[in-house]
C-alpha cells in the first residue's frame, strides 16, 4: 500500500538539488576517467621515448603530467564534496518519504 505523503517546495527542491548533484558527479567521473587514460597516454609515450632512445639521437622532451594529477585530484574533491551532500539529502529525503522514493542510481 503505498501512502499518501505531501511534496512541499521545500521537498521539491531538496529532490532537484539531489538530481543536478548526481548528474554533476556522473560528469565529474567522467571526465576524471578520460584525465586518467590521457595520463596513462603521456607515460606510455614517455616509457616508448625512453626505450627508442638511442645515444647518437637525444631527442628533448618533457612530460607535463603534474597539471593532469591536479586537475584528477580536484575533480576527485568535487566528487567527494558532491557525495556528501548527497548523503545528507538521502537521509532527509528518505526520512520523510522511506520507500515511496528512490534515490539509488539505475545500474542499467
Amino acid at each position: 500500500a503505498v501512502e499518501d505523503v505531501n511534496v512541499t517546495f521545500e521537498d521539491q527542491k531538496k529532490i532537484n538539488t539531489f538530481a543536478r548533484n548526481t548528474n554533476r558527479m556522473t560528469e565529474f567521473k567522467d571526465e576524471i576517467e578520460a584525465k586518467k587514460k590521457s595520463l596513462q597516454n603521456l607515460q606510455d609515450a614517455s616509457d616508448d621515448l625512453m626505450m627508442a632512445e638511442d645515444d647518437s639521437l637525444l631527442v628533448p622532451y618533457q612530460i607535463g603530467d603534474e597539471q593532469l594529477q591536479q586537475e584528477i585530484k580536484d575533480l576527485e574533491g568535487k566528487v567527494s564534496a558532491i557525495q556528501q551532500v548527497l548523503g545528507d539529502l538521502k537521509v532527509q529525503l528518505y526520512a520523510k518519504f522511506g520507500n515511496n522514493i528512490n534515490l539509488e542510481a539505475d545500474e542499467s
